[in-house]
């Protein structure tokens, strides 16, 4: 993401490099809940987003393993047994609906429907059995359409967005959050079934179509790469089980070309039932990896990506953000949903920003990323109050590292976590979450445990939302840690606040001085 500017709302606050809060203005009002239907060649899926319009959360999600487009390369028509269950989940989406009262549902179908010579037919069936009028989109729009979900979750992204469905695969480019060059091609697993000759026969399909692609996208190389899409995601969950890696979110996980290699490898050699089982993954999906694994292999030879990130936004994502007014999409969807957050659930919704500006000093040093971060941190240092107190430092840590939230890389998650535990409990040793930790460096452990000692310091000193009780100084070089308390403010620094602060100097190594009314 880019920087944004600083902002001056109309009450004359400057509202930083953050913005003002927009999701409780008409515009993202009108967003709170939308539902969207995508019929692919392998799913039909329903999810209704709610929430922080930004960010939105899923507020319902069904998915639906139709299989239209299973068959269609040999048949040229949807699978009969696939329109029957398509059909039924529509009707039973809109249904859904009509009680929540937020018809008409948006939706759209892809590569199956489009190809299909029965397409059309099975569409005019849907919108006469259940009156939701389903759009069939080209591969460049539903190209477009991820592109812009990925833009959901990285405002200002650049790079090449990769969706795989079930009979087709998109590539788009993404310039400083524009969606560039698309193109499609029938390298989705479904149709990659139909080619006869065996594995050799395959492979030199999918390197000759892999080819054309990468002459037609203008030879693109280096650039980050964003994969979208089921197999992809499920290719992510099998390195991260290859890997024993310790945090399973799958949004924003990374991976290298050597990882995509050793994974494709670890496919090939694995009894496909018993990997199926300890991943968590459909027999139908699981049906795909080995003749999904290949394309993967193959785009990531020749496209020499910098890097991999895998993006559980894309094209039901992309259709929310096409309703989304232009400014509101250009806001850090993190801080969006911390300050919905704060609002809906901190029991003085507000005060997450007295707080930030109070511990700053700390981070003088801070770039706008780590600062993000702190920010989102003060605006949910207080969300999770209604917790029991014996688990508010888990149930805290468990919310900001596996919540659906947009830009956040895993160890921000963890950092941000960690902070928030922090805020509530003096010791991360000895939790079933100490694994995790390895994702920090032992510096950016030690950071994460100074900003939440350092909420915690502050939420004792605790007044009014917008009245800052005292300030900090950091004089790193002197290794001393200054508190400055307003007189109205004495009172409040009781027993119990004067050993938080000084345990906040000790994680610092400082010396801690008080001086209250001067």
């Amino acid at each position: 993401m880019n920087q944004p500017p600083n902002e001056i709302g109309s009450d004359g606050i400057d509202y930083g490099p953050f913005g003002r809060p927009l999701f409780q203005e008409a515009e993202a009002l009108g967003l709170s809940k939308v539902g969207v239907i995508d019929v692919g060649s392998n799913s039909v899926r329903l999810v209704i987003f709610d929430g922080a319009a930004r960010s939105p959360a899923y507020f319902y999600n069904e998915k639906v393993m139709a299989g239209l487009g299973s068959g269609l390369g040999e048949t040229g028509r949807l699978n009969p047994e696939g329109k029957v269950r398509a059909l039924s989940a529509i009707r039973r989406f809109a249904a859904l609906a009509d009680s929540l009262g937020i018809s008409p549902l948006t939706a759209v179908a892809t590569a199956a429907m489009r190809d299909a010579e029965d397409g059309p037919a099975f569409r005019e069936e849907i919108e006469r059995e259940t009156g939701v009028n389903i759009f069939v989109i080209d591969g460049a729009e539903e190209a477009r359409l991820s592109a812009q979900g990925v833009l959901l979750g990285w405002p200002g992204s650049y790079g090449l967005v990769c969706d795989i469905g079930g009979s087709s695969m998109e590539l788009a480019d993404l310039h400083d959050g524009e969606v560039g060059r698309r193109l499609t091609s029938a390298l989705g697993p479904l149709k990659l079934k139909g080619i006869h000759g065996g594995r050799k026969q395959l492979e030199a399909h999918v390197a000759e179509t892999m080819a054309d692609l990468f002459e037609r996208m203008g030879r693109p190389t280096g650039q980050r790469l964003f994969l979208v899409g089921g197999s992809w995601r499920a290719i992510a969950r099998i390195d991260m089980d290859r890997r024993d890696y310790p945090l399973h979110v799958l949004h924003e996980y990374r991976m290298t070309a050597r990882d995509v290699d050793r994974t494709a490898a670890y496919v090939a050699k694995s009894d496909l039932q018993e990997l199926r089982g300890r991943c968590n993954i459909s027999d139908a999906r699981m049906s795909l990896i080995p003749l999904a694994a290949p394309v993967l292999a193959e785009l990531v030879r020749v496209f020499e990506p910098k890097d991999i990130t895998v993006s559980s936004y894309g094209i039901r994502e992309g259709m929310l953000y096409e309703q989304m007014p232009d400014q509101l999409r250009k806001r850090d969807p993190l801080i969006e949903a911390a300050r919905f957050a704060e609002a809906k659930d901190a029991r003085t919704p507000g005060f997450g920003r007295t707080l930030y500006d109070f511990v700053m000093p700390l981070f003088a040093d801070a770039d706008w990323q780590k600062k993000r971060i702190i920010k989102a941190a003060c605006l949910l240092h207080d969300v999770s109050w209604r917790a029991h107190p014996d688990y508010r430092a888990e149930i805290t840590f468990d919310n900001a590292t596996r919540a659906n939230l947009g830009g956040l890389k895993h160890a921000e998650r963890i950092y941000l976590g960690l902070a928030l535990l922090h805020r509530y409990s003096s010791k991360r040793e000895g939790t079933v979450y100490e694994p995790l930790f390895a994702l920090l460096t032992p510096g950016e452990q030690a950071e994460a445990a100074v900003l939440g000692r350092a909420m915690r310091f502050g939420a004792m000193l605790w007044m009014k939302a917008d009245e800052a009780p005292g300030r900090l100084a950091w004089d790193d070089q002197a290794r001393v840690l200054s508190l400055h308390l307003t007189e109205h403010a004495r009172p409040l620094y009781g027993e119990v606040a004067a050993s938080r602060f000084e345990a906040l100097a000790k994680a610092l190594d400082a010396e801690p001085r008080v001086t209250i009314g001067t």
